[in-house]
Order: C-alpha cells, then sequence, then structure tokens
C-alpha cells in the first residue's frame, strides 16, 4: 500500500517532486515554461559566442529559473547521494568570468531553496510528526514569499530593467535567512530528528544567529510555528492529564504496562516512579519547568483514575504560547501545577481520609493501642504456637475480628482492613532478602542468616492492611511490608515480655518461703534482669522511635503541599523508624535477637523447673496471684523431710539457671561495646545504651 496516490509520482510537477528526482537539462529546459527565442536558436552553440551583453541576460534567465529550483541552459544541478544528497549548482566554464563571479555569488540561495522546498516535501508525510509538519507549513508560507519575490524579478526582466547586479541587489536580504534555515535543515535531516529535537535545533540556532536581528526573527517565528502543535499536545497533559501523542513527540513517555494495582501488591511496583516519566530530549523552553509539568499531569491522571471531575480554571490567559522571550507559558504551567496539587491533596485528605487510615495503621501496625493485641494473643495462643505451615490463617483472622470487636478498636472506622499473615520465615531471614534497604554495616546475605531449626508462628506471625487506591500512592506495599518489619520486630519482643511476666508471677507466688540462697532465688534475680531488658527495649522502640517520629511526620503532613512531599514525609519516617528499630544493623538486630532467644528458653525452662521443686502442677502456671499465694501458704506448713528434698534438689536446679544468666550476662557485655562505637555514628542508639546497658548491674 502506498502512503501517497500514484499520480504524485506520475507527474511530480504538481507536488514539486521533481526536485528530488535527476533529469536530463533538455528536459528542464522543454519543461521550464519560457523560451529564450530572442538570445538562441538552440542549445548547441557555447554561450561564449555571444557577446558579453547577450550572456548577461541569458546567465540571468538561467538564475531565475535556478532560484525556484530548476536547471538553465548554461547553469545544471548537480546531486551527490549520501546521507543527506548535497546539491551544487555549476555553470559553464566558458562564460565571461565577471559573469560567473556574480551568478557564483547567488547559487548558495538556489541551493537553500532546493534544501528547504524538498525538506518541505518529505516533512509532509504523516510519519514525520506534528512539529515536523507544522515547521514544513510555515517554510511553505516562507516560500510563497520567496517565489513571489523571484515572480517580481522576473517580470522586471521582461521588461528589461534587470541587471545581473540588481538582480544579486535583490537576492541578498534573503540570503542570511534562507542559508540559516538550510543549516537547520541539514542537521535535521541528517539525525532523522522528531519533536522536541527539532524545537531545540531551531533554538540553538536562533541563539547562534544573535548578531544578526532579521534571521534570528525569522528562526524565533519558526520556533512559534513549529512549537505550536507541541503545546497542544502539553496543554492536554496540564488540564486534562492525558497524553495525545499519535507520533511518539512529547517529551514524557507513558508505561501503559504499569498499572495502579500494582501499588498494592508489589513490593518493587515503579507505578507512581515510572508510569509517566522525562525522555532524555525536553524542549530547552521547557527544560526548567519538565519537572513540574510531569508532576501536574500525574496528578490530574490520579484525579481521573479516582473517577474525580477535573474543572481546570480556563480562560484566554491559559492558552500556551512560546513566542520570543515571553514566559507566559511559565506563568500557565506553575498555575496549573498549583491547582492539580491542591485538588488532588484535598482529594486524598479529605475524600479519602488519609491521616485517619494512617492513624489507623499506627494503632494496629505499630501496636499504639496494645489492648487488641494482647486479648488477641490470649485467645490465639494455641494457634501461634504451632509450625508456621500447620497454622489456619483463616482461624487466625477470626480470632483477629473477635479481639478488635470485643476491644476499644471496635471504634475504628478502618479495623475491618485489618488482615492476617504469617510469613514462611523469621525476621533476620526476611530482612536480608530485601535489597533495597539501605543496611548500616554489612549487608545480610540471604544465605549467610541461619533460621531456627523449629520456628513458630510467633516468631512469624504478621499483620497486613488493605489499601485501596488513591492511598495506595502514599501507603504502597513496600510502605506496609516496613510497617510489618516494625510490626514483626515489636510483636516478638512483646511475646518474650509475656513469657518472662509468667515466669516472674510464679516467682510472685513463692515470695512466701524463705528461699534465699537457692535456685529460686538465683532465677527470681535472672528473671528481673531479664524483664527489665526486654521492657527497657520496648520502652526505647515505642516512646523513643515511634511516638517522636510519628509525630514529627504528622505535623510535616499537615503543612504539605502536594501529594510528593506527603509520600516523601512518609518514607522517611518509614525508613528513620527502620533505622532507629536496629532493623537496619544486622550485628546489633542478631545481637537482640540473641537475647531474646534466651530470655524465651529461660522462661520456658524456669516455669517447668520451679513448679516441679515446689510441687506445682504445670496447667497452674497461669493462674493468678492469689491462687498461687495459697499454694505458698501449703508449702510453708510442709514437714522437714519435704524441706530436706528442696534442698537436695536445689542444686541440680540450680545449675541450668546459672548457665542462663552466664549467657545473658556474656551477650550484654559483648553488646556494650558495639552500643557505645555505634552510638557516635548514630545518636539516637545513646538512649538505647543507657537504657539496656543498666541491666545486671544490680545483680
Amino acid at each position: 500500500m502506498e502512503s501517497t496516490p500514484s499520480w504524485n509520482v506520475d507527474r511530480p510537477f504538481l507536488t514539486g517532486r521533481f526536485h528530488q528526482e535527476t533529469k536530463s537539462a533538455s528536459g528542464l529546459c522543454e519543461s521550464k515554461g519560457f523560451s529564450m527565442e530572442t538570445f538562441s536558436p538552440g542549445l548547441d552553440k557555447a554561450i561564449a559566442c555571444y557577446h558579453a551583453s547577450l550572456q548577461e541576460m541569458i546567465v540571468i534567465d538561467d538564475l531565475l529559473s535556478c532560484l525556484v529550483g530548476i536547471e538553465g541552459r548554461y547553469i545544471s544541478i548537480k546531486r551527490v547521494k549520501g546521507n543527506v544528497d548535497s546539491i551544487s549548482f555549476q555553470i559553464d566554464a566558458s562564460m565571461d568570468l565577471a559573469l560567473q563571479e556574480s551568478a557564483k555569488r547567488i547559487f548558495p540561495l538556489c541551493e537553500s531553496y532546493l534544501l528547504i522546498y524538498q525538506f518541505v516535501e518529505s516533512m509532509s508525510q504523516f510519519k514525520a510528526g506534528l512539529v515536523n509538519h507544522a515547521f514544513a507549513a510555515a517554510l511553505r508560507a516562507l516560500l510563497l514569499d520567496y517565489q513571489a519575490m523571484v515572480a517580481q524579478l522576473e517580470h522586471q526582466f521582461r521588461l528589461g530593467r534587470l541587471s545581473i547586479q540588481g538582480l544579486w541587489f535583490y537576492c541578498q536580504p534573503m540570503m542570511g535567512s534562507m542559508q540559516a534555515l538550510s543549516i537547520v535543515i541539514k542537521k535535521a535531516s541528517a539525525k532523522s530528528i522528531v519533536g522536541s529535537a527539532v524545537l531545540n535545533l531551531l533554538q540553538s540556532q536562533a541563539k547562534a544567529m544573535a548578531g544578526d536581528h532579521v534571521v534570528r526573527s525569522l528562526l524565533e517565528k519558526m520556533i512559534q510555528s513549529a512549537s505550536s502543535a507541541y503545546l497542544v499536545i502539553l496543554e492536554r497533559w496540564l488540564y486534562e492529564g492525558v497524553i495525545d501523542d499519535p507520533h511518539g513527540e512529547f517529551f514524557i513517555a507513558e508505561d501503559k504496562s504499569l498499572q495502579k494495582e500494582s501499588l498494592s501488591q508489589d513490593y518493587d511496583a515503579k507505578y507512581w516512579r515510572q508510569r509517566y516519566s522525562l525522555k532524555d530530549e525536553i524542549p530547552s523552553f521547557l527544560a526548567s519547568a519538565a519537572e513540574t509539568i510531569l508532576t501536574t499531569g500525574k496528578y490530574l491522571n490520579v484525579m481521573r483514575e479516582c473517577g474525580h471531575t477535573i474543572q481546570v480554571p480556563m480562560s484566554e490567559n491559559t492558552k500556551l504560547m512560546s513566542s520570543g522571550s515571553s514566559h507566559h507559558y511559565l506563568e500557565c504551567i506553575k498555575a496549573a501545577y498549583e491547582f492539580s496539587s491542591s485538588e488532588l491533596l484535598n482529594l486524598i485528605k479529605e475524600k479519602y481520609d488519609l491521616m485517619g487510615k494512617l492513624r489507623s495503621i499506627k494503632h494496629y501496625l505499630l501496636l499504639d493501642q496494645g489492648d487488641f493485641l494482647v486479648h488477641f494473643m490470649d485467645i490465639a495462643r494455641d494457634e501461634l504456637v504451632k509450625r508456621p505451615d500447620e497454622i489456619s490463617v483463616e482461624k487466625l483472622q477470626s480470632l483477629l475480628e473477635l479481639a478488635l470487636r470485643t476491644t476499644a478498636a471496635a471504634a475504628d472506622p478502618f479495623h475491618e482492613d485489618l488482615t492476617c499473615c504469617v510469613e514462611r520465615t523469621t525476621l533476620l531471614k526476611r530482612l536480608s532478602t530485601l535489597k533495597d534497604l539501605k543496611f548500616i554495616g554489612t549487608v545480610p546475605e540471604k544465605d549467610d542468616v541461619d533460621e531456627p531449626v523449629n520456628i513458630t508462628g510467633m516468631d512469624t506471625y504478621s499483620l497486613s492492611y488493605k489499601v485501596q487506591w488513591p492511598l495506595s500512592l502514599v501507603i504502597s506495599r513496600k510502605a506496609l511490608t516496613k510497617y510489618q518489619l516494625i510490626f514483626h520486630f515489636l510483636f516478638h519482643c512483646k511475646h518474650v515480655n509475656r513469657q518472662l511476666c509468667e515466669a516472674w508471677q510464679i516467682h510472685q507466688g513463692i515470695r512466701a518461703l524463705n528461699m534465699k540462697g537457692t535456685a529460686v532465688s538465683v532465677s527470681s534475680l535472672l528473671c528481673r534482669s531479664m524483664l527489665k531488658f526486654i521492657n527497657s527495649l520496648l520502652h526505647y522502640l515505642t516512646f523513643e522511635v515511634l511516638e517522636p517520629n510519628w509525630h514529627v511526620m504528622h505535623n510535616r503532613l499537615q503543612g504539605a503541599k502536594s501529594i510528593d512531599e506527603v509520600i516523601q514525609y512518609h518514607d522517611f519516617f518509614l525508613d528513620k523508624c527502620l533505622r532507629e528499630c536496629l532493623l537496619l544493623s544486622p550485628v546489633l538486630l542478631k545481637k537482640m535477637e540473641r537475647l531474646k532467644s534466651i530470655c524465651l528458653q529461660y522462661a520456658a525452662v524456669t516455669q517447668w523447673l520451679i513448679a516441679s521443686s515446689i510441687d506445682i502442677p504445670k496447667t497452674d502456671a497461669q493462674s493468678n496471684t492469689s491462687h498461687e499465694t495459697k499454694k505458698s501458704k501449703n508449702v510453708k506448713r510442709r514437714n522437714p523431710s519435704q524441706k530436706l528434698k528442696l534442698a537436695s534438689e536445689d542444686k541440680t536446679l540450680v545449675e541450668p539457671i546459672l548457665k542462663f544468666e552466664k549467657e545473658f550476662t556474656n551477650e550484654l557485655r559483648s553488646l556494650r561495646p558495639i552500643l557505645s562505637s555505634s552510638a557516635q555514628a548514630e545518636p539516637y542508639l545513646t538512649h538505647l545504651a543507657q537504657l539496656i546497658l543498666g541491666v545486671g548491674r544490680d545483680q
């Protein structure tokens, strides 16, 4: 299928295609439409045979033909094929030397005309793009003026009023403009550029011709004409958030493969950053505002995706124009950005209640309101102690919903968006898989992290949150994953704390016994040290890290001017919390996990040891304090033989407790230099060091 009608080839003189074809001199002479019967009976005679005055008339006639791209009888057109066809005019060497020199001064204008005409014909095709179409249309209008000038010169020539010097005089004003345009066209044709590149080329040429006011003015008019089509595309993007770019000329690229749903599903979702992005080639007059233009359209596009009616205030002043040194278009861009930014921010804050959603996530994933968690851990205990692959997520979800409905969380309008999930790996292993996190010190490798042999739901349980568009722009899958990492750490600390509290309750239940110097007293001191450690860690995480950083983010979000600022402040909050919660410091985190592991092992063993030593059944481990007190009174009334048995068994019981005490103390001591050295680079660790390093001093 041909891109142009057949008559465009069969009848080239209708379109100017003949300028692009090589024809014989005789053929061109016949098609020239102008006879010189006065000068010569034919072409057989050399021009040197004529008198100088007659030669001048013949040369003028040939030059008038060459000015519109047609060979003369004694002036021929030579084409050199290559990447870019070069054109030159050659004159009969036998002609009078003075006439030759005069004619050669006009040849550059003839060459420029041919280049421009050929460019206009080729750039008028559909595939050339809107900018080239507009540029070609402006050039075509210029060529009409040029052809009118040649027609007037020919009229003067027929009246006998035109000499070779007169022809040069009249052609000279057009020479600079046509040559400047031909330079642009040569560069454009050599690189086959379109869109922004054409505008930049015209801009650079206009700057290069700053000393010639006439040429510069002409080039600026060409820029204005060529950019008109470009600015229409820009207007739709700025005022509607739509890219209407059939030829791919706009400096903003759209990747339609990226869908908004990926934000809530894919950790590495690149929707907001790469759905719309800047290309390398940007018009120089828009370069300073390129990011603003990109952002403005993105904001409008989000509102369109939400089904929100966009009513951009339109007036004559909002029409984009680029003329000379006028910066009116920059004012329009700024106004459009401010409108779209405020509209989207109000939409997300008011209609979709961003702050309410973030507060709700804080209640649950950052354990701001822990009453639901206490209730949940009580009723879901039997399920959470199973292996991850044996746990019923559906059962956990129903238990979570029960805990939410029966606690203060029921007042939260977003509590139904909370869901359960059970990971297959522990916190350390999961952190090692997220390579985009900026770890402090050595980055943990996935294969280097030792996974505990018997992990349970307590080690892998986590919460998730349902987030819909457009809030998923701020609370993306990546942001939710960071929340989950913090929750995972807090949840496990809470679990350790509960286990130690149960052990401490048993110790409190037997306080009535005078057991100083026995295994029970040693265990009591160790239990108190461990509780002090875990409570200090929880205090640091909640009151030293999460709460202050949350308030800073909250205040910043109140003053945010755009959704990009909201995203930036929220991401900064999460990254800062991850870092200060030790999750980005593998060395410190491993130490904390090791200390928690010792605490859990001790809590599990000590409950059995102490319960067996005073004949308290295992099932009574979670009984209330008053019940324990009654048991202790019974123990106090034991006979001497029973007390003797207790003393004989004490040596066996104290050994494992002393072993735990040694391990715990050694880990704390090894933590001291790490915290001290790290605190110099990370000042927030000073508070943690002050809280934790005091553990065990009063033993």
